[in-house]
This record gives C-alpha cells, structure tokens and sequence, in this order.
C-alpha cells in the first residue's frame, strides 16, 4: 500500500525518513533536499507566511546568487522556487508582476512535445488509460471518445494504431473523438493530423473540436450544449491532468461544485469507462505555507528524476523545467485565490469524490502494468522509477515518492 495514499502519521514521517536518509523531515511530514540553499527557501516561505516581506527579499536575493536553472537538480529546484515566492511578494505589496513565462502558443507547445518526449509521465498516464479504454470497447463497432483535455493528441495515435491492430480488416470499427481544450486552432491542427493518421490506417475516424473557455472552464455546461452521442455509439470518456481545473479555491462555498456538477453529466451520459490521470500531490489547500510545503516535496521528486535520467546540458530537460514545470510551481506557489488553477489532490479524494458520485473502480489488467514496465524499461532505464498498484489504480512514483495516477470507472 502506498504510505502517500494515507492521512501523515508520526510512524510515517519516520518511515519517511529511513526511506531517504539524505533529506530532512518538514511540517506536515514531507520532506525536502537537506541542503542550505533548501533550508533557505523555506525560511524565506515561512517569512512570506507571516507577511516578513523585507526579511523574505534579503533571503530571496541571496538565493538568486546561489541558485541556477543549469546546476544539479537541487539548484535548478530552488531557482525556480525562489523565482515564484519573489513573484508572491510582488503580488502581496502590489507592485506590477507579470507572470514569469510567455503565453505564446509555440513555446508551451515546444515545451509540452519536450515533456512527453524526455519524462515518462505523459506517456505513462496515455498509455495505461489507452489499454483501459481498449478493453472496455472490446466488440463494439461504433466508438465515440470524449477527451479532457486533448492539448496536441499525442495520446491517440497509439490508440489508432492498437485499433487497427486488433481489428478484422474487412469490419473495421469507427471511432469518433471530441476533443476539448481552450484552443480551437491548436484543437483543428489536431484533428486534422489525427484524421490523416487514421487514413494511413484505414480506419473511419472522425474528430470534432469542442472549445472550453480559457478563464472558466465550465465543463458540464460544454456537454449540455454542445457534446452530441449518435444512437448506438459506445462511449468512453477520458480526463487526463483534467479534473483538478474544475476545482475552485477551498476557502469559496462549495470548491467542488463544478467538479461534481461535471461528474454528473459524465455519469448521465452512461459511459462504458471513465479515465483519470492526475498528479499525486495535495497542492489545493488555501493554506499557503501547506501547499509550499507539498509542491516542494513533489517537485523535488520530479526534478530529481530528470537529474537521473537526462543528460547534464539537455535543451529538452531545461525547456521542460524552465517553461511547463515553472509555469506550474508559480501557479501554485506564486498565486492565491480564483488566479490558481493547479489544484492538485492525491488519488484518495479523487477515489472519494468518484465514488461519491456513483462510480465503481474497474480493475486495471496485468498488461497494463505489463507496458508501463516495458515503457520505462525501453525509454527512462532507471532504477529509480517504481510502478505500485493499490485500490485499482497503477502509479508512477520515484525512490518510493509517488508522482502521477491513473484509474479507470464505470
């Protein structure tokens, strides 16, 4: 069983810590790099926590003269921490303070090709929720997929090709997807690659875009007006890094009444599966210091793993850090309220959340373990990366620190 997956106890805490004899344990039992530049940044967030800005700058300019994106992986961590706890402060004493990284579509999307080519959690997440999908359709003919968020596609040529694969070549099924996402450009970019991909296999493929907006992505309200089933089409619906954006800040009303007005019009529409991917993390707690503390601990990880796996001067691995992985720590460390929107929460509330809707986890099969070993064993050789299984669920972690989750649901 994973240790995450449960509330942090004092047992745990210490099993923490016999696990990682290198680092040093941290309020509410995580942990991070024993190391002065580390040791700094929390001081410098726990300064920030109690409105010590003059005091958390003096920290925040030293850390700037130790710290690089192009050191090891516990300097490149703390340049990018330090750089979004300077961004906070600006916020909180309101000087202008643009965010750090460029809205222009060609770098994020340069930067989300970089991360699913050099870390394996894209692909896992894909690839476990592909074969999900593919046993859950098993003999149907007509095949509709609701994709959460589709971004570039990058999931859906392997699923073409496993189609086309298994499929008697004279009775070949069809497959529609829509596939959402807050660009309608880069979405008909998508389709058409995917549409030309599907040719080359013979299938009978069909894509339609359907937009979310970017500032209130209200998702229920999409499906009600714009998602269309036909008569006889199986359906699968796929939420990938997707559900945890429909959360809103703890300290509203109801947090969760998009979610779950969302889970509701999924469960309306009686999909034969439902997939989940997410981050294991617990970044949504309106408690600043809290949520520091946690996107430390799974950064940490993360960029750890990459020091493992990537060469010293990889273009892709400082791409992937710098833009994708800094956008998202400075959302989460350098934001407060509505301006958030990673707001991560581990497998536990997710599974609570499902089944408080009305959902029952279905089981993932042995090859879907089976690939996610293969993957890692052919592309990131580490033995740093691990692949648990617990409650249905299959995570991808590092030095026994899970990282993402998927899960399948009926």
């Amino acid at each position: 069983m994973l240790t995450s997956l449960h509330s942090h106890t004092d047992e745990e805490e210490e099993g923490a810590h016999h696990r990682h004899p290198n680092l040093q344990i941290l309020p509410h039992g995580l942990t991070a790099p024993s190391t002065h530049s580390c040791r700094l940044l929390i001081s410098c967030a726990e300064l920030i926590h109690r409105a010590d800005y003059s005091a958390a700058r003096r920290i925040l300019s030293l850390l700037s003269n130790i710290s690089s994106p192009h050191g090891d992986s516990t300097d490149r961590l703390v340049h990018q921490f330090a750089r979004s706890l300077s961004l906070r402060i600006d916020r909180l004493t309101h000087l202008i303070s643009p965010s750090l990284f460029s809205d222009n579509e060609d770098t994020l999307q340069s930067s989300y090709l970089s991360l699913n080519k050099v870390t394996p959690f894209l692909r896992f997440a894909h690839l476990t929720a592909n074969q999900a999908i593919l046993e859950a359709i098993d003999g149907h003919r007509s095949i509709h997929i609701l994709d959460f968020d589709t971004s570039h596609g990058v999931q859906w040529p392997p699923f073409l090709q496993a189609i086309a694969e298994r499929s008697d070549p004279s009775s070949l099924p069809s497959i529609r997807i829509t596939g959402t996402g807050t660009g309608l450009d880069v979405l008909r970019r998508t389709g058409e690659r995917l549409q030309a991909f599907a040719n080359s296999l013979g299938l009978r493929f069909q894509f339609h875009p359907l937009y979310l907006p970017t500032a209130d992505p209200d998702a229920s309200a999409s499906l009600n007006s714009s998602f269309q089933l036909h008569p006889g089409e199986t359906l699968a619906v796929n939420c990938m890094l997707f559900l945890h954006k429909l959360l809103k800040d703890g300290s509203s009303d109801d947090p969760a009444c998009k979610l779950v007005a969302f889970l509701h019009a999924v469960k309306a529409m009686n999909p034969v599966v439902v997939t989940v991917a997410e981050r294991e993390a617990n970044h949504n707690s309106p408690i600043f210091l809290r949520r520091f503390m946690e996107a430390l601990d799974h950064y940490t990880a993360v960029f750890e793993s990459l020091e493992a796996t990537l060469p010293p001067k990889s273009p892709e691995r400082l791409e992937v850090e710098q833009v994708w992985l800094g956008r998202e720590i400075e959302d989460i460390v350098g934001r407060e309220g509505e301006g958030r929107k990673e707001r991560h929460e581990r497998f536990e509330w997710w599974e609570g959340l499902m089944r408080g809707r009305g959902f029952s986890s279905l089981p993932l099969s042995p090859f879907a373990l089976s690939q996610a070993k293969l993957l890692l064993r052919l592309h990131y050789p580490s033995e740093g990366y691990q692949l648990p299984m617990s409650k249905n669920s299959l995570f991808l972690g590092w030095q026994h620190k899970p990282l993402f989750s998927v899960s399948s649901w009926h």
